[in-house]
This record gives structure tokens, C-alpha cells and sequence, in this order.
């Protein structure tokens, strides 16, 4: 089997942090549960993260050349850093700085 990067296991616990923050704000949930539509797209994210062709090169989502989120999870995901996003520097000061750093590193190019 093979074994998870780092890069995606922190950007799967960044999207994990940023819909706890969402849904408890949104939804009245307690974190870390999650209702059953945030649930399903925190398992979608998942879903896509694991099979993303960059694994530990990955950029962040809005810098890539591909986008492997369907147009109606995209909105949903954008909705949902959107609102957690600016909370997330006080929350997960180091889930922000690590993330930042990731857009600065810029995107790779596919098969580089």
C-alpha cells in the first residue's frame, strides 16, 4: 500500500480545520463533527487529495493547473475558505503559515 505524503496529509488537515470551522459557524456543529454535507465534502476532499498527481509537490488548490474538484464542490469548497480562511491564522496559526508558504512555493508543472 502506499504510504501518504506529507503535503497531502497537511492539506487534509487544513480542509479538516477549515470545515470544523465552517460547519460550527454555519451549522451549530460541535468539532469535530461535522454535519452530513460538510461531511461529504470533507470526504470528497479526501478522495481528490489522494489521487492528485503532484502528491508531495502539491500547490495550493487555487495555484494548480488542474482542477479535480467538480465546478459544484469547487463552489462549495471556495465558500467554505472563503469564511474559514481569514479565521484560520488564530485558530491553526501553523496549518496558515505552512499553507502560505505552499502558494509562495508556486505550482509545478505535470511530469517535471
Amino acid at each position: 500500500m502506499k504510504t501518504q505524503h506529507r503535503r497531502i496529509e497537511r492539506e487534509q488537515d487544513t480542509i479538516a480545520a477549515m470545515l470544523a470551522l465552517y460547519c460550527r459557524d454555519h451549522h451549530g456543529t460541535r468539532p469535530p463533527a461535522l454535519c452530513p454535507e460538510c461531511g461529504a465534502l470533507a470526504a470528497y476532499a479526501r478522495r481528490r487529495l489522494k489521487t492528485c498527481p503532484f502528491q508531495d509537490a502539491k500547490p495550493a488548490c487555487n495555484d494548480c493547473q488542474i482542477h479535480c474538484y467538480s465546478s459544484t464542490m469547487r463552489e462549495r469548497v471556495k465558500a467554505v475558505m472563503r469564511y474559514a480562511g481569514p479565521r484560520m491564522l488564530w485558530r491553526h496559526p501553523r496549518l496558515s503559515l505552512m499553507h502560505l508558504i505552499d502558494t509562495w512555493r508556486g505550482s509545478p508543472r505535470l511530469g517535471s
